[in-house]
């Protein structure tokens, strides 16, 4: 009787936990799903279903002529091709140089290492507006402590070019580049000591061990940090937009995407309507998720193994 109660019990345990998981997995399907749905609903539309009150989901005049001013706008290929140039090259740039110091504190003791690692932490949790105005004035006068100005008797503007982005991925001060330390040192203290050991009595110095040994293990925590680092700075509208005011990136021409359609349509009252304008933007925000959408569909199987052997989750 007793163990009837007990497998009853044990039943009833696993149906709720079941239900409970689903009510997650929905919640948070919804909540992910939501926005996507409603802007490829949106940006489907015709003008005229915005101001019909039976139209919510499903368009009654389907269009494309959002996604061609949206496109012609936003100057939409030679933008893409901007944007993932630029984040490709600050994504490898940043894997390599958080992979080095990710080593370094992982394996190599110097002194104050512990304290240089506690800035590193710091990063993570200080908020990048803190640091805006010295890095924008720094950037807008580069001086490289004094240097160019020693030679050349005026300093640099770095600003509305991409060397903002090169010099502070190459340094691993790059967006979130304390995340991506944080990664490369947690997984670089969970290799044996034994495999850099054994390598050392080979006669490999440190920099061969790394590359010929750490490095090659360590491809989990790289696909982890290649993939973050590259939708991050695909995404990212905080520095791209304080750096690069002209250029062509998605950042930039999302945000001034509203103010230039209504430049195009000129004094047309009724076509600069806000939701109007809204529905273009939509539709820009479409454009711009959609490559990463297409990435994430090609890559999703080696991101949740990296995830997983990286031990971000769980």
């Amino acid at each position: 009787m007793m163990m009837a109660r007990l497998l009853s019990f044990e039943s009833w345990k696993r149906w709720i936990w079941s239900f409970v998981r689903l009510v997650l997995i929905a919640g948070l399907s919804f909540v992910i799903l939501y926005p996507i749905i409603q802007k490829i609903s949106t940006a489907i539309k015709a003008k005229t279903d915005l101001y019909s009150p039976i139209v919510v989901w499903i368009p009654e005049h389907y269009s494309l002529e959002n996604f061609k001013n949206a496109i012609s706008i936003m100057d939409y290929w030679k933008t893409l091709l901007n944007t993932f140039s630029l984040s490709a090259t600050t994504t490898i740039l940043t894997a390599i140089s958080c992979a080095l110091a990710g080593y370094a504190f992982a394996r190599l003791k110097f002194r104050g290492s512990n304290l240089l690692f506690a800035g590193v932490i710091l990063t993570i949790m200080v908020p990048p507006t803190t640091i805006l105005i010295p890095m924008y004035l720094n950037l807008k006068d580069f001086s490289l402590m004094g240097l160019i100005p020693l030679l050349t008797g005026k300093t640099v503007n770095l600003l509305n070019s991409y060397w903002p982005f090169i010099l502070t991925s190459i340094t691993a001060n790059s967006l979130k580049a304390g995340l991506y330390i944080f990664i490369f040192r947690q997984f670089f203290r969970g290799i044996p000591r034994e495999v850099e050991e054994a390598a050392y009595m080979d006669g490999a110095g440190v920099g061969q061990t790394f590359l010929r040994i750490m490095l090659p293990n360590a491809i989990p925590s790289i696909i982890t940090v290649l993939l973050f680092s590259f939708v991050w700075q695909w995404n990212d509208s905080f520095f791209t937009t304080t750096y690069l005011t002209s250029s062509n990136v998605m950042s930039t021409q999302l945000s001034s995407l509203p103010y230039n359609l209504s430049i195009i349509l000129g004094n047309d009252a009724s076509a600069k309507d806000p939701f109007y304008l809204s529905m273009v933007q939509d539709t820009g925000i479409l454009l711009a998720i959609l490559p990463l959408i297409v990435l994430y569909l090609f890559v999703q199987r080696y991101f949740v193994e990296s995830i997983e052997r990286t031990g971000l989750v769980g």
